[in-house]
């Protein structure tokens, strides 16, 4: 066996891997200005909603699940927050990052130098994608834990009411409330990968993020429409609501079944291509 034969396989052994490549783009983001920005914007949305509350004693919002509930305990905060969040709030924080990732790198010249190391391009867009999940469930758990903090301070940690006439105590809504967030992740990452896709695909930081979040209001807007009402069980928006069907009593499974699906298919696709994409990047031309 030649020497060059066994150096080939410790220089393998001895390149950085996925959770290398995680960590660098972790510390990447807790450099950055954005990465704040976004989680800034998490914790203040849910002030400002329980300081409006506050100043005005007229009522809760009408027309949402468990807007009547909002002065009577503080459990319905975060769930009402949720129902506001899918609107622009949690794609825009969302994309800042994932349709950055790339992106940004791109325009700075640092992605040509990251391609040209020793480090896999699988594993390089393994680490920003993990990284990109990780920051969108960081920021969904600081949205919904500083509405269940503020809105328990506020008017209290009481029993809550479900969808379906049922009361829970407190405890068993705050494992609700969990339980809703992890089904309203599942779109959540669906629109990160998206972004990521136009992240890779673009070169363009802004591009992604906007793109995103016009995807987003395009398909509110087509949820609106009644002409187009057979569309609605499979509008990424629409799965937003998921979480609904676990706030009942028996809990109804199939709205988180199918926000589970469809999620998934317009994560998977967007991610095998951004991945295609990636790997066949021209290094020499950028």
């Amino acid at each position: 066996m030649t020497a060059h034969a066994v150096e080939a396989p410790l220089e393998r052994s001895r390149r950085p891997g996925v959770g290398t490549v995680y960590a660098w783009e972790l510390r990447k983001l807790c450099a950055q200005k954005r990465t704040y920005l976004g989680l800034a914007a998490a914790v203040v949305v849910p002030v400002i909603f329980v300081v409006a509350l506050l100043a005005d004693s007229s009522g809760g919002p009408d027309g949402v699940p468990f807007g009547s509930y909002v002065r009577e305990t503080g459990l319905a905060i975060p769930l009402v927050s949720l129902a506001f969040g899918s609107i622009w709030l949690i794609p825009l924080i969302t994309a800042l990052v994932a349709g950055d990732i790339v992106a940004t790198e791109d325009q700075n010249g640092t992605l040509k130098t990251i391609l040209t190391r020793s480090v896999e391009r699988r594993q390089v867009f393994t680490g920003k994608l993990l990284a990109a999940f990780s920051y969108a469930t960081v920021v969904l758990a600081l949205f919904v834990a500083t509405g269940l903090l503020l809105g328990g301070i506020a008017f209290g940690f009481d029993p809550v009411t479900l969808l379906s006439g049922t009361r829970v105590s407190a405890g068993g809504g705050i494992a609700l409330i969990g339980a809703a967030a992890l089904s309203y992740l599942m779109p959540v990452l669906a629109f990160a990968s998206i972004a990521l896709l136009l992240s890779t695909t673009t070169c363009n930081s802004a591009a992604a993020v906007v793109g995103t979040l016009m995807l987003s209001l395009l398909l509110q807007v087509f949820g609106a429409l009644s002409a187009l009402d057979f569309l609605d069980p499979y509008l990424l928006s629409n799965q937003f609501d998921g979480w609904q069907g676990l706030l009942r009593d028996p809990i109804d499974w199939s709205p988180v079944v199918r926000a589970a699906w469809v999620s998934a298919l317009y994560a998977v696709p967007s991610l095998l291509a951004a991945l295609a994409a990636f790997v066949r990047r021209d290094v020499a031309g950028g």
